[in-house]
């Protein structure tokens, strides 16, 4: 007999806590690697393709932006929250600049047609540090997130490969 889609749900269910019973719930800082991709120089901690964490409804990185850079330019729907934890620089968001400094966040509204992105280091000597996260929209929205995922510009570091 062929199951109905309630058993089918329960399944999920009971798939899903077998998988977090094993999953982490600390993801140490020199476990991650860095990467070089078209928005910047990233750690992931948190990412939906990341599959043993114990929380994969949010997306979590840290990224370094080298002095006087910028990072990759980007159209996302918005709900973005960046920590600047060192250097100072400023991000356009949308064509309007915002100047930063370390210990200031930078938070992208939610907008119903998307916003375009960039942050830049002011710095010629020093890198940006920062983290941001945001809630895990691709996995519930789908990857355009109702609003459009585009990478419009590479960061200057990064080579196609």
């Amino acid at each position: 007999m062929a199951k109905d889609l309630l058993e089918k749900l329960l399944e999920k269910r009971d798939a899903w806590r077998k998988k977090m019973e094993g999953a982490r719930s600390l993801i140490r800082f020199s476990d991650l690697k860095w990467e070089v991709n078209k928005h910047g120089k990233i750690k992931w901690y948190l990412h939906p393709d990341i599959e043993d964490i114990a929380s994969p409804a949010h997306l979590f990185f840290m990224q370094e932006i080298p002095p006087g850079s910028r990072s990759g330019k980007q159209k996302v729907q918005g709900g973005i929250v960046h920590h600047i934890l060192e250097g100072e620089g400023y991000t356009i968001v949308d064509g309007v600049k915002h100047d930063w400094e370390a210990g200031d966040v930078v938070a992208l509204p939610f907008l119903p047609d998307g916003l375009e992105y960039q942050h830049y280091n002011s710095n010629p000597e020093k890198p940006v540090m920062l983290v941001a996260a945001m809630p895990n929209f691709f996995d519930i929205f789908g990857v355009d997130m109702g609003s459009g995922f585009e990478q419009l510009e590479a960061c200057p570091e990064y080579q196609a490969g």
